[in-house]
């Protein structure tokens, strides 16, 4: 089974939609002071619970790319054109 660590811009929804698929899916204001949580905590926590960060924040994509934490990402990029 896929864990899943839902970051704040992101609906709850999402991880319930995933629960709902067979997934372990967490919201980050599932975790205490999840909604002020700074990018670094979070790692930790999806790195802790062998979680994927699902995100749309590039701040986790570089630290991923750059320092491997967290250790496992799905960056969602939603309408970014970008030029040939």
């Amino acid at each position: 089974m896929t864990g899943f660590l839902v970051d704040q811009q992101l609906p709850r929804a999402l991880a319930h939609y995933l629960t709902e698929r067979g997934h372990d899916a967490r919201h980050i204001k599932d975790y205490p002071g999840g909604t002020t949580m700074p990018d670094p905590e979070v790692a930790r926590w999806a790195d802790t619970e062998d979680r994927f960060v699902v995100t749309k924040d590039d701040d986790f994509r570089i630290s991923h790319l750059l320092r491997k934490r967290p250790a496992r990402l799905l960056h969602i990029t939603c309408g970014k054109h970008l030029d040939p």
